[in-house]
C-alpha cells in the first residue's frame, strides 16, 4: 500500500465503477478493512456500486446490516478505536442525521478525548444531490454541516480519478473521514482513471481548467456544470480558471487564493443551499485575504433557500445549470 514504485495503469471506469475499483483494492490491500451498510452486500447497493464485493472479500468482511444509522456508525467508532478501518455506507446523507452523534460527538472526538493516545480510521461513504424524482428528504447536500466540525474531514469527488483516488485517501487516513459522492455521476460516461499506484493523502485541491479572467471553485457534481460555463464564456471572449476543491476540509486555501491573484475575481458555485452553504466560508476568507486585490466582490451561486421539490422540471429552475452559471459570470465580470 505504501509502496512509491508501484506501476500505474489507466482504465476506462464510470464514476460509481471506480469507487468499486477503490474499494476492491481497499479490501484486498488492507486485511484491517471492513465494509458494511443498507443493501450493500448482498444486492451489491441500491446503486449497484457495491456489486460482487462480497464474493471478493467474504461475508465476514463485506456484509449487510439492519437499518439503523445510529448502530453502523456506533459499531464502527467502536471497530476503529479497537484497530480495523471500517468504511461504512449511509445510503442518503439525509439519513446521516440520525447518526449525528455518532460522527459529531464521538468520532470527531477521539483523538481529542484520548489526548492522541487513540483514533478513529473510520471512513464514511454517502452520496447527496437531486435526481429527478427525488424528494425532500431524499436531496439535501450538508457538507458544510459536517465541515463545520473539528476533527472530521470531507471530500467531494467531482470525477472518476476523484472518486477512485479520494476514496482510498480516506480509508487511509487515520481520521474520521466523510466521503460525499453525488447520486448524479454515478453512471456517467467512462473516464481515464489511474489506479494501482500510491495511495495520496487526504487534501488538495485540482485546477480542472486554467483561465486568466475569472476563478470559479467549485466541487462534486456542479464542477461539471462550471466547465461547461468555463467553456461557454470561452467562446464570448472570457478565460475562466475553473478550481475543483475536491476537500472542502481540510480545504486547500493555498491552491484557491494562488488563483485568485492570478485573475483578480472569484465565483463559487455549489448545489447547496446558499445560506450558510460553504461558498459563504470561501467568500469571507478570500475576501479577507485579498482584500484591495480583488476586481470585485466574490460571487456565490447556489440553490434558493427552500426545500426541493420531487418535479424535475421544477429542480432543473432551482439548481444552477452551465448557462446560470456563465450569466451570474457574465454580470461579474461586466462590474470589473
Amino acid at each position: 500500500m505504501h509502496d512509491e514504485t508501484r506501476s500505474v495503469q489507466r482504465v476506462q471506469l464510470s464514476y460509481g465503477k471506480a469507487i468499486n475499483a477503490a474499494l476492491s483494492r481497499a479490501l484486498a490491500e488492507m486485511p484491517d478493512t471492513i465494509l458494511y451498510g443498507e443493501d450493500l452486500a448482498k444486492p451489491g447497493g441500491v446503486f449497484g456500486v457495491t456489486k460482487n464485493l462480497q464474493n471478493e472479500a467474504g461475508a465476514v468482511r463485506v456484509f449487510d446490516t439492519p437499518i439503523s444509522e445510529t448502530a453502523m456508525l456506533g459499531a464502527a467508532v467502536g471497530a476503529a478505536m479497537c484497530g480495523l478501518r471500517p468504511i461504512v455506507e449511509i445510503m442518503w446523507i439525509d439519513f446521516s442525521l440520525v447518526a449525528m452523534d455518532q460522527i459529531v460527538n464521538q468520532a470527531a472526538n477521539v483523538r481529542y478525548v484520548s489526548a492522541g493516545r487513540l483514533a478513529a480510521p473510520l471512513t464514511i461513504r454517502t452520496q447527496q444531490g437531486a435526481t429527478p424524482g427525488s424528494c425532500a428528504q431524499h436531496s439535501q447536500n450538508l457538507e458544510a454541516m459536517f465541515a463545520h466540525v473539528p476533527g472530521l474531514r470531507v471530500g467531494l469527488p467531482a470525477t472518476a480519478q476523484d472518486a477512485y483516488s479520494m476514496l482510498l485517501a480516506a480509508i487511509r487516513s487515520d481520521d474520521p473521514t466523510l466521503i460525499i459522492e453525488n447520486r448524479g455521476l454515478y453512471h456517467g460516461d467512462e473516464q481515464s482513471v489511474a489506479i494501482d499506484g500510491p495511495i495520496e493523502a487526504v487534501g488538495g485541491a485540482h485546477v480542472a481548467r486554467a483561465g486568466s479572467d475569472l476563478t470559479i471553485v467549485s466541487w462534486g457534481a456542479m464542477l461539471g456544470r462550471a466547465l461547461e460555463a468555463a467553456a461557454l464564456l470561452e467562446a464570448q471572449g472570457v478565460s475562466v480558471e475553473v478550481v475543483n476543491a475536491r476537500w472542502i476540509a481540510p480545504f486547500d486555501w493555498d491552491t484557491l487564493l494562488a488563483s485568485v491573484r492570478r485573475t483578480g475575481a472569484l465565483m463559487v458555485v455549489h448545489e447547496a443551499n446558499l445560506s450558510g452553504g460553504f461558498g459563504a466560508e470561501i467568500a469571507a476568507r478570500v475576501q479577507g485575504a485579498l482584500f484591495g486585490q480583488l476586481r470585485a466582490p466574490v460571487e456565490r451561486l447556489g440553490v434558493a433557500d427552500c426545500r426541493m421539490p420531487s418535479a424535475p422540471h421544477l429542480q432543473a429552475a432551482l439548481i444552477p445549470d452551465a448557462a446560470d452559471i456563465a450569466r451570474r459570470a457574465q454580470r461579474l465580470t461586466r462590474v470589473m
